[in-house]
């Protein structure tokens, strides 16, 4: 069982990311460019370039391509940071926000019809045991 786990965690997670991208495929976004939006929205409004690169583990030229999308389509907004010249702070425009909010919203529906039949204290476990793993790895470094 120990040797299935990785592979069955892969295909939740890609079949999760999957039916998300069916649900979400009207709003006119990939996969990578609502997946940055919730990025940027976890990491808080105002995250440098730089600090969402290293939030979502990519490159910066690839989240220079997608931040650009995402910015042609008005969903956001790079602000100079006061501090730094260089940089650019970057924001949610208010059909950002109404985007973030649709997002939610159809993730809640999909989320609660795959966790069908499992109670909160399964979940609870689970989520406790992917905590645990994540720490393993961490001293791994």
């Amino acid at each position: 069982m120990r040797e299935q786990f990785p592979f069955a965690v892969a295909r939740v997670t890609r079949r999760w990311r999957k039916m998300l991208d069916e649900r979400l495929k009207d709003l006119g976004v990939t996969q990578a460019r609502w997946s940055t939006m919730v990025y940027l929205e976890k990491g808080g409004e105002g995250l440098t370039q730089r600090e969402l690169a290293s939030l979502m583990a990519i490159e910066n030229p690839t989240l220079v391509r997608l931040l650009d999308s995402l910015e042609q389509q008005g969903l956001i907004e790079r602000r100079p940071c006061p501090k730094d010249r260089r940089a650019r702070r970057l924001h949610l425009t208010g059909a950002g926000r109404a985007f973030m909010d649709e997002l939610s919203g159809r993730a809640e529906v999909l989320r609660e019809e795959m966790l069908e039949g499992i109670s909160d204290e399964e979940i609870e476990c689970t989520v406790e045991v992917f905590h645990k793993i994540l720490e393993n790895a961490e001293k791994q470094k």
